[in-house]
């Protein structure tokens, strides 16, 4: 039977974050075994690690209830963390190569390089009339957009916290959005102050309400303000997501003026 570790990632604590399933060795698991494990596990994602000749270097791929995923940022943390081996590890994703430098208990993943794009006017209407929002919903000084950091995503900031805090949207409509443009998530934003931001992030194409920790989209979030010159000077943000469904998580992200790529560090715990 195959060994399947529970963690909770971005988080010290087993009932906060993004709890994740984590196979350290997959091998000889076909795509079906691998998709059955996952909807048998029940999380947003599970990461199924495949070991190599080299000790620190890994094949990863991700798989939600539904489908499987290029890239997870909470899964490779936990998958990171659970590997027990501190220092660089090299995670060969369908996304492409994502490096982790490891501590006990944190890991620290670089996202491949980066990219983000306007939505179209009519993306944003059938996003705004899936979520039950207004464009006067929207904080004008963060136009939406398409953004990459490993998995595509929808990227929205509203002006107050309290629209956030009121999420209830149609689970088919923004599923049929996301799957149309290759996406897996809206992240949904608010601004806090010059370098917090507060985030909630659907999850309808992988058959999950919402993520308690979205790492991926913390990456194509960090792009998105490098991209529309919003960083803060020192380049570093921090991101709480999952209060509202009562699994905080703290995501620090850091995306550097001259790398094309995105950090996202965080905490893992065995659950």
């Amino acid at each position: 039977m195959t060994e399947v570790l529970r963690y909770s990632s971005f988080t010290t604590d087993p009932a906060g974050g993004n709890p994740a399933g984590v196979v350290l060795d997959a091998t000889g698991l076909d795509d079906a075994a691998m998709l059955r494990i996952a909807a048998e596990v029940g999380y947003s994602e599970t990461a199924f690690v495949f070991p190599g000749a080299d000790e620190r270097e890994f094949d990863v791929r991700y798989f939600s209830p539904l489908v499987e995923v290029p890239f997870c940022g909470h899964a490779t943390v936990a998958a990171a963390v659970a590997l027990e081996r501190p220092g660089l590890l090299r995670f060969r994703t369908p996304a492409g190569l994502v490096e982790v430098d490891t501590a006990p208990g944190t890991a620290t993943l670089t996202s491949v390089p980066t990219s983000s794009e306007p939505a179209s006017p009519e993306d944003v209407a059938a996003a705004l009339a899936a979520l039950r929002w207004s464009a006067d919903d929207l904080d004008p000084r963060y136009p939406p957009h398409w953004a990459f950091g490993g998995a595509r995503h929808l990227v929205l900031v509203v002006r107050t916290r309290e629209r956030l805090a009121g999420l209830d949207y149609d689970f088919d409509a923004l599923g049929d959005l996301l799957r149309a443009h290759g996406a897996l998530t809206a992240h949904l934003v608010h601004r806090r102050s010059a370098d917090v931001f507060d985030a909630r992030d659907p999850f309808p194409v992988g058959g999950v309400v919402e993520d308690p920790a979205t790492g991926a989209a913390a990456a194509a979030f960090g792009g998105y303000l490098r991209t529309l010159g919003e960083l803060p000077p020192s380049g570093e943000l921090t991101i709480h997501q999952g209060v509202d469904m009562g699994r905080p998580s703290t995501l620090e992200v850091r995306a550097p003026a001259d790398d094309p790529r995105v950090s996202v560090t965080g905490a893992a715990v065995r659950i």
